[in-house]
Protein backbone atom coordinates (compact mmCIF):
# COMPACT_ATOMS: atom_id res chain seq x y z
CA UNK A 1 0.00 0.00 0.00
CA UNK A 2 1.23 3.66 -0.82
CA UNK A 3 0.61 6.25 1.94
CA UNK A 4 -0.01 9.87 0.19
CA UNK A 5 0.02 12.92 1.79
CA UNK A 6 -1.78 15.98 -0.10
CA UNK A 7 -0.84 19.24 0.03
CA UNK A 8 -4.22 21.74 -1.06
CA UNK A 9 -7.52 21.10 -0.59
CA UNK A 10 -8.92 23.30 -2.64
CA UNK A 11 -10.70 22.03 -6.27
CA UNK A 12 -7.60 20.23 -7.70
CA UNK A 13 -7.39 18.49 -4.17
CA UNK A 14 -10.68 17.34 -3.74
CA UNK A 15 -10.29 15.82 -7.35
CA UNK A 16 -7.32 14.25 -6.77
CA UNK A 17 -9.10 12.73 -3.52
CA UNK A 18 -11.72 11.25 -5.50
CA UNK A 19 -8.99 9.72 -7.93
CA UNK A 20 -7.55 8.27 -5.01
CA UNK A 21 -10.42 6.84 -3.47
CA UNK A 22 -11.11 4.43 -6.66
CA UNK A 23 -7.32 3.39 -6.59
CA UNK A 24 -7.20 -0.11 -4.08
CA UNK A 25 -3.34 0.11 -4.03
CA UNK A 26 -3.23 3.67 -2.67
CA UNK A 27 -4.61 5.57 0.49
CA UNK A 28 -4.85 9.05 1.02
CA UNK A 29 -3.23 9.48 4.86
CA UNK A 30 -2.61 13.27 5.32
CA UNK A 31 -4.15 16.81 3.79
CA UNK A 32 -2.37 19.82 4.51
CA UNK A 33 -3.66 23.51 3.88
CA UNK A 34 -2.04 26.93 4.48
CA UNK A 35 -2.32 28.08 7.97
CA UNK A 36 -5.49 29.72 8.74
CA UNK A 37 -7.97 28.49 6.16
CA UNK A 38 -11.09 27.27 6.58
CA UNK A 39 -10.65 23.93 5.28
CA UNK A 40 -8.70 22.99 8.61
CA UNK A 41 -10.13 20.67 10.48
CA UNK A 42 -12.49 19.14 8.00
CA UNK A 43 -13.22 15.33 6.78
CA UNK A 44 -11.02 15.94 3.30
CA UNK A 45 -13.89 12.77 2.15
CA UNK A 46 -16.94 15.18 3.06
CA UNK A 47 -15.26 17.63 1.49
CA UNK A 48 -14.37 16.08 -2.00
CA UNK A 49 -18.17 14.85 -2.27
CA UNK A 50 -16.90 11.14 -1.75
CA UNK A 51 -19.80 8.95 -1.70
CA UNK A 52 -19.27 7.23 1.01
CA UNK A 53 -18.98 10.61 2.88
CA UNK A 54 -16.13 10.93 5.49
CA UNK A 55 -12.89 9.19 5.01
CA UNK A 56 -11.51 9.87 8.35
CA UNK A 57 -8.81 12.42 6.68
CA UNK A 58 -8.88 15.28 8.72
CA UNK A 59 -7.36 18.70 6.95
CA UNK A 60 -4.14 19.78 9.14
CA UNK A 61 -2.10 23.53 9.00
CA UNK A 62 0.75 22.89 6.70
CA UNK A 63 3.05 23.27 9.84
CA UNK A 64 5.62 20.80 11.32
CA UNK A 65 5.41 18.98 7.97
CA UNK A 66 8.81 16.87 7.36
CA UNK A 67 7.59 15.70 11.78
CA UNK A 68 4.21 14.36 10.62
CA UNK A 69 5.38 13.29 7.27
CA UNK A 70 7.32 10.05 8.97
CA UNK A 71 5.04 9.84 12.00
CA UNK A 72 1.77 8.73 9.60
CA UNK A 73 5.19 6.93 7.30
CA UNK A 74 4.14 8.75 3.95
CA UNK A 75 5.74 7.62 0.82
CA UNK A 76 4.54 9.92 -1.68
CA UNK A 77 3.48 13.44 -1.29
CA UNK A 78 1.38 15.14 -3.58
CA UNK A 79 1.47 19.02 -4.15
CA UNK A 80 -1.22 21.52 -6.08
CA UNK A 81 -0.51 24.41 -3.93
CA UNK A 82 1.01 27.67 -5.05
CA UNK A 83 4.84 28.28 -5.59
CA UNK A 84 5.88 29.42 -2.51
CA UNK A 85 4.27 27.03 -0.79
CA UNK A 86 5.14 24.17 -2.54
CA UNK A 87 8.68 24.60 -2.45
CA UNK A 88 8.36 24.84 1.39
CA UNK A 89 6.52 21.60 1.64
CA UNK A 90 7.95 19.56 -0.82
CA UNK A 91 12.38 20.41 0.27
CA UNK A 92 10.64 19.06 3.50
CA UNK A 93 8.41 16.28 2.25
CA UNK A 94 11.84 15.12 0.83
CA UNK A 95 14.16 15.70 4.01
CA UNK A 96 11.71 13.26 5.17
CA UNK A 97 12.30 10.45 3.12
CA UNK A 98 9.23 11.17 0.50
CA UNK A 99 8.77 11.15 -3.01
CA UNK A 100 7.11 14.10 -4.79
CA UNK A 101 4.48 14.82 -7.06
CA UNK A 102 4.25 18.57 -7.96
CA UNK A 103 1.39 19.37 -10.14
CA UNK A 104 2.01 23.22 -8.28
CA UNK A 105 3.27 26.18 -11.33
CA UNK A 106 4.83 29.65 -11.42
CA UNK A 107 8.16 28.10 -9.61
CA UNK A 108 10.40 30.77 -10.32
CA UNK A 109 14.39 29.08 -11.59
CA UNK A 110 15.24 29.29 -8.30
CA UNK A 111 12.64 28.02 -6.69
CA UNK A 112 12.83 25.04 -9.19
CA UNK A 113 16.49 24.50 -8.16
CA UNK A 114 15.35 24.33 -4.41
CA UNK A 115 13.18 21.25 -5.20
CA UNK A 116 15.57 19.55 -7.44
CA UNK A 117 17.74 19.91 -5.05
CA UNK A 118 16.36 18.65 -1.90
CA UNK A 119 15.29 15.54 -4.18
CA UNK A 120 19.09 14.60 -4.93
CA UNK A 121 20.15 15.25 -1.74
CA UNK A 122 17.76 13.05 -0.03
CA UNK A 123 18.07 10.28 -2.83
CA UNK A 124 14.07 10.22 -3.10
CA UNK A 125 12.14 10.60 -6.54
CA UNK A 126 9.96 13.60 -7.93
CA UNK A 127 7.43 13.46 -10.76
CA UNK A 128 7.14 17.52 -11.95
CA UNK A 129 4.91 18.63 -14.90
CA UNK A 130 2.67 21.42 -14.91
CA UNK A 131 -0.22 18.95 -15.95
CA UNK A 132 -0.88 15.85 -15.05
CA UNK A 133 -3.52 15.43 -17.68
CA UNK A 134 -2.87 11.98 -19.44
CA UNK A 135 -4.66 13.45 -22.70
CA UNK A 136 -2.51 16.88 -22.14
CA UNK A 137 1.18 14.87 -22.21
CA UNK A 138 -0.07 13.22 -25.73
CA UNK A 139 -1.04 16.58 -26.42
CA UNK A 140 2.37 18.00 -26.29
CA UNK A 141 3.64 15.35 -28.14
CA UNK A 142 1.55 15.88 -30.75
CA UNK A 143 2.89 19.49 -30.66
CA UNK A 144 6.50 18.34 -30.92
CA UNK A 145 5.48 16.14 -33.98
CA UNK A 146 3.83 19.14 -35.58
CA UNK A 147 6.41 21.68 -35.41
CA UNK A 148 9.12 19.39 -37.01
CA UNK A 149 7.34 19.04 -39.96
CA UNK A 150 6.12 22.15 -40.35
CA UNK A 151 8.95 23.99 -39.38
CA UNK A 152 7.86 27.14 -41.54
CA UNK A 153 4.80 27.42 -40.38
CA UNK A 154 3.85 30.63 -37.62
CA UNK A 155 3.02 29.22 -34.35
CA UNK A 156 0.61 30.99 -32.01
CA UNK A 157 -1.25 28.96 -28.46
CA UNK A 158 -4.04 30.36 -27.22
CA UNK A 159 -5.56 29.59 -23.29
CA UNK A 160 -8.14 30.09 -21.67
CA UNK A 161 -9.45 29.01 -17.53
CA UNK A 162 -11.22 30.43 -15.14
CA UNK A 163 -11.18 33.90 -13.53
CA UNK A 164 -9.82 32.81 -10.22
CA UNK A 165 -6.70 31.55 -12.03
CA UNK A 166 -3.47 33.78 -10.54
CA UNK A 167 -0.89 32.82 -12.99
CA UNK A 168 -1.06 33.61 -16.67
CA UNK A 169 0.17 32.22 -18.92
CA UNK A 170 -0.55 28.86 -17.84
CA UNK A 171 1.97 26.57 -16.66
CA UNK A 172 0.53 23.86 -19.36
CA UNK A 173 1.01 26.95 -22.49
CA UNK A 174 4.35 27.56 -21.24
CA UNK A 175 5.48 24.14 -21.50
CA UNK A 176 3.46 23.84 -25.60
CA UNK A 177 6.14 26.76 -26.13
CA UNK A 178 8.94 25.04 -24.57
CA UNK A 179 8.11 21.51 -26.83
CA UNK A 180 7.67 23.60 -29.96
CA UNK A 181 10.65 25.57 -29.11
CA UNK A 182 12.86 22.87 -28.63
CA UNK A 183 11.29 21.25 -31.31
CA UNK A 184 12.10 24.12 -33.58
CA UNK A 185 15.45 24.99 -32.63
CA UNK A 186 14.28 27.89 -30.81
CA UNK A 187 15.33 30.05 -27.82
CA UNK A 188 12.50 30.66 -25.85
CA UNK A 189 13.75 33.25 -24.23
CA UNK A 190 13.92 35.09 -27.17
CA UNK A 191 11.00 34.41 -29.31
CA UNK A 192 8.31 34.51 -26.76
CA UNK A 193 5.68 36.64 -27.03
CA UNK A 194 3.07 37.52 -24.38
CA UNK A 195 -0.29 39.43 -26.01
CA UNK A 196 0.05 42.19 -28.62
CA UNK A 197 -0.62 45.87 -28.48
CA UNK A 198 -0.06 48.89 -30.86
CA UNK A 199 2.32 48.25 -33.94
CA UNK A 200 3.70 44.48 -33.46
CA UNK A 201 4.80 43.33 -36.06
CA UNK A 202 5.25 39.59 -36.35
CA UNK A 203 8.84 38.24 -36.67
CA UNK A 204 9.55 34.47 -38.14
CA UNK A 205 10.71 33.27 -35.02
CA UNK A 206 7.66 34.71 -32.59
CA UNK A 207 5.91 31.86 -31.01
CA UNK A 208 2.84 33.56 -28.99
CA UNK A 209 1.94 33.22 -25.70
CA UNK A 210 -2.09 34.36 -25.67
CA UNK A 211 -3.85 34.10 -22.01
CA UNK A 212 -7.71 34.53 -21.79
CA UNK A 213 -9.40 34.57 -17.98
CA UNK A 214 -12.98 34.36 -17.30
CA UNK A 215 -16.05 33.10 -15.86
CA UNK A 216 -15.42 29.17 -14.86
CA UNK A 217 -13.49 27.50 -17.85
CA UNK A 218 -11.62 24.28 -16.93
CA UNK A 219 -8.64 24.71 -19.14
CA UNK A 220 -8.63 24.80 -22.90
CA UNK A 221 -5.24 25.12 -24.95
CA UNK A 222 -5.13 25.46 -28.68
CA UNK A 223 -1.55 25.58 -30.66
CA UNK A 224 -1.89 27.06 -34.28
CA UNK A 225 0.35 26.11 -37.10
CA UNK A 226 -0.25 28.81 -39.62
CA UNK A 227 0.63 29.80 -43.17
CA UNK A 228 -0.66 31.04 -46.24
CA UNK A 229 -3.58 28.97 -47.53
CA UNK A 230 -4.54 26.88 -44.39
CA UNK A 231 -3.52 26.20 -40.76
CA UNK A 232 -3.76 23.29 -38.18
CA UNK A 233 -5.28 23.46 -35.26
CA UNK A 234 -4.17 21.19 -32.27
CA UNK A 235 -6.09 21.40 -29.16
CA UNK A 236 -7.35 20.35 -25.59
CA UNK A 237 -9.82 20.93 -23.55
CA UNK A 238 -10.47 20.01 -19.97
CA UNK A 239 -14.24 18.82 -19.16
CA UNK A 240 -13.29 18.60 -15.72
CA UNK A 241 -10.62 18.68 -13.15
CA UNK A 242 -10.89 14.76 -13.00
CA UNK A 243 -8.59 14.79 -16.14
CA UNK A 244 -5.83 16.85 -14.42
CA UNK A 245 -6.34 14.13 -11.77
CA UNK A 246 -6.03 11.33 -14.29
CA UNK A 247 -2.28 11.07 -14.07
CA UNK A 248 -1.91 11.26 -10.11
CA UNK A 249 -2.19 7.27 -9.47
CA UNK A 250 0.41 6.27 -12.72
CA UNK A 251 2.65 9.33 -11.75
CA UNK A 252 2.59 7.94 -7.72
CA UNK A 253 3.28 4.43 -8.71
CA UNK A 254 6.24 5.49 -11.02
CA UNK A 255 7.89 7.26 -8.53
CA UNK A 256 7.83 4.93 -5.67
CA UNK A 257 10.39 2.84 -8.02
CA UNK A 258 12.24 5.79 -9.48
CA UNK A 259 14.87 8.23 -8.05
CA UNK A 260 15.65 11.37 -9.30
CA UNK A 261 13.27 14.21 -11.46
CA UNK A 262 10.95 12.96 -13.95
CA UNK A 263 8.28 14.54 -15.92
CA UNK A 264 4.75 12.92 -17.11
CA UNK A 265 6.51 11.86 -20.35
CA UNK A 266 8.95 9.64 -18.28
CA UNK A 267 5.95 8.26 -16.63
CA UNK A 268 3.42 7.55 -20.05
CA UNK A 269 7.02 6.57 -21.51
CA UNK A 270 6.02 9.61 -24.35
CA UNK A 271 9.98 10.30 -24.86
Amino acid sequence: MINVALFGSGRMGRAITRTLADCKDMKLVLVFTAPGTPDVGKDMGVLAGLPSGENGVIIQEATDVAQKLKKSKVNVAVDFTEASAATANMTAAASAGCSLVIGTTGFTPEQRKAIEDAVAKNNVGAVISPNFSVGVNVFWKLLEEAAKKLPSYDVEIVEAHHKFKKDAPSGTAMKSAEVIAKALGRDLKTSAVYGRQGLSPRKTEDIAILAVRGGDIVGDHTAYYITVGERIEITHRAHGREAFASGIPPATRYITKNKGTHTMADVLNLN
